[in-house]
């Protein structure tokens, strides 16, 4: 059986929280995640979910990945297990396009740091967090990718 390669095509990455959902994007070659948007969490009518659709369709996305929080221990707590229920609901709404789950341990304090670093303050620096977590996020898978070959 031959080595497995992954689809080129652009991919979707989703920083999920309870508040705010950040969302990045890749180019069709996968080298390259960027910052899209923070979206409004929804719990209650889903529109969060119904504009990731839409940035599926409208992207011709060929996977999605999900950031899985998980412990600095590597075990779930309730976070991941909320992540997981986000990841699924997608799933129904996008099928047949792939939604993978990677561990994201320390991408929002990585982010919140470079932000910082950056100069970016308070309200300014809360808006795109979540987006910045997402390219970590998003670029972490990319790069996996690209090292398997």
């Amino acid at each position: 059986m031959g080595l497995v390669t992954a689809p080129r095509g652009v991919r979707l990455g989703v920083d999920v929280g309870t508040v705010r959902v950040g969302v990045a994007i890749s180019d069709p070659h996968g080298i390259l995640a960027t910052p899209v948007s923070t979206l409004a969490r929804d719990v209650a009518a889903g529109s969060d979910l119904d504009q990731l659709v839409r940035l599926v369709s409208d992207h011709d996305v060929v996977e999605v990945v999900v950031g899985l929080p998980r412990t600095l221990r590597g075990t779930a707590g309730p976070a991941e297990a909320a992540a997981r229920a986000y990841a699924d609901q997608l799933a129904g709404r996008i099928a047949p396009v792939p939604v993978v789950l990677v561990d994201e341990r320390m991408t929002s304090v990585v982010a919140n740091r470079s932000l910082a670093e950056s100069g970016v303050k308070g309200r300014a620096r809360r808006a795109v967090v979540d987006q910045a977590a997402a390219v970590g996020i998003l670029q972490t898978h990319l790069d996996r990718l690209r090292s398997r070959g």
